[in-house]
């Protein structure tokens, strides 16, 4: 199938008032110091119905439709802006894996992750699930969410911000991000059993399950959690090996003519991976990003480490300057605070989760022995929810897990939770440089030291 003229120049209008007007807010954000990713998304929120839909609702419905051509070309942009994003995110998580804030770092790991979901999966007793819930939404994995967006935390604006003060080599840093790492890694596989559920009670198996003709939902949901935790659990292991042998092997001959290629080849593969086991391929984006940089990291050749960090380098700069902006500007665009805003219930939502997971991060430092003011400035740090607030919003929505009033919620809470966290740092830098610069960490492999780049948008 191929687009009539017209289709065509109507996905690229769509495309550049999207990346206009994402880069242009973007921009004013970067230079107010702030999350560019925040400014992509309100750039996106203008052109939606909450602002342009109230003042010229036909001209966004025309610019933006739900149907036709244009709006399927649109639609695989987006996937792909998706995919990119989760290989990026794979990648800083083994940028930024260890660290050293002496103990207080496990404890806060582990506190500020189990407290969190713990008390918002008890808080969904309290609420109507069904004010909340999507068609394949049941208690049980709209409870997940409600846990897992209360509990998340964002590496890529954490970091961006971290850039920004230039502390990003410093031990305060390095734990804050490995903390990160540590929670993002565990809520990625509860998201992966949520969509496990919203798959089996869609009732529409596609995949390895189809092969075995059942589609009974307490099989189905057997098969589609354990394939979710299998995956993980094959391949966080097994994955870097598999990317060393195919470099090597088969498709060797691609790594040499384009190491960029070869990535965006493997990262293809574990999504379709996933699609062939009939879960989420946005895990085999992750995945693929970070056993790609697990096995980058410990090559020894010069001249092989330079190959691969400029194949990085090539893949985050044009990522992030069309895939990535597009994907953040089109989560704006389906905010629509008009019609999917419950106000009342946000601002208890929004309360709730900051005051758990401040005080949860704020609680395990204290107990580590670290100072108030170290605490303090760990648990907001650890309280911005950027990227993976906003993955778990659009996923969970594109499942059918939760609906438009939900998703608007968890969208606002990342975005909120990411603004304060970059003002209170930045108000604070002063406090935060001096006590970064009492544990200075010793100084990254030459492999990352792309992560400036990396962190611009995400």
């Amino acid at each position: 199938m191929t687009l009539k003229s017209p289709d065509l120049m109507h996905l690229f209008v769509a495309v550049t008032v999207l990346l206009v007007v994402a880069h242009s807010v973007g921009h004013l954000f970067k230079l107010l110091r702030q999350p560019p990713v925040i400014g992509e998304i309100l750039g996106g929120l203008l052109l939606g119905p909450t602002v342009l839909g109230l003042f010229a609702p036909h001209a966004q419905k025309w610019l933006f439709p739900s149907s036709g051509p244009a709006a399927a070309g649109l639609g695989v942009l987006y996937e792909v802006g998706l995919l990119l994003l989760l290989f990026l995110s794979g990648r800083e998580m083994v940028e930024h894996r260890g660290g050293g804030w002496r103990k207080s770092t496990a404890s806060m790991a582990l506190i500020g992750v189990v407290v969190p979901f713990a008390v918002g999966m008890l808080a969904t007793r309290f609420v109507d699930i069904g004010a909340l819930s999507g068609p394949q939404g049941t208690r049980t994995s709209v409870g997940l969410v409600f846990g897992i967006g209360v509990a998340v935390t964002s590496i890529p604006v954490i970091s961006r911000i971290m850039l920004d003060l230039d502390i990003l080599r410093t031990g305060f840093a390095r734990a804050v991000l490995s903390i990160a790492v540590f929670e993002d890694v565990v809520l990625y596989v509860m998201l992966a059993v949520v969509l496990g559920l919203a798959q089996a009670k869609s009732g529409t198996p596609y995949g390895l399950w189809q092969l075995f003709h059942n589609n009974g939902t307490v099989p189905s949901t057997v098969y589609y959690v354990v394939a979710s935790l299998a995956f993980f659990a094959v391949f966080l292991p097994f994955g870097r090996p598999l990317f060393r042998l195919l470099a090597a092997g088969p498709a060797s001959f691609i790594e040499r003519r384009s190491p960029t290629a070869f990535r965006l080849v493997f990262m293809l593969l574990m999504a379709l991976i996933c699609v062939g086991l009939g879960i989420n391929p946005v895990f085999g984006a992750l995945l693929s990003g970070a056993c790609a940089a697990g096995a980058d990291a410990r090559v020894n050749d010069p001249e092989r480490r330079a190959a691969t960090a400029a194949a990085w380098e090539a893949l985050k700069k044009f990522s992030l300057a069309f895939f990535v902006p597009l994907y953040f500007a089109n989560v704006g665009v389906q905010l629509d605070l008009a019609h999917h805003f419950p106000l009342f219930f946000f601002l208890a939502f929004l309360i709730m989760a900051c005051l758990v997971k401040l005080a949860s991060v704020w609680a395990a430092a204290r107990l580590a022995g670290e100072d108030r003011g170290a605490a303090t400035h760990f648990a907001v740090a650890l309280n911005a929810r950027g990227g993976p607030g906003i993955v778990l919003a659009t996923v969970t929505l594109a499942a059918g897990v939760i609906n438009e009033d939900f998703y608007t919620v968890l969208a606002m809470l990342s975005i909120i939770t990411s603004q304060f966290a970059g003002v209170w740092l930045y108000v604070h830098r002063g406090q935060v440089i001096d006590l970064a610069r009492q544990t200075t960490a010793p100084p990254a492999p030459a492999v990352s030291s792309g992560v400036a780049s990396s962190t611009k948008r995400v």
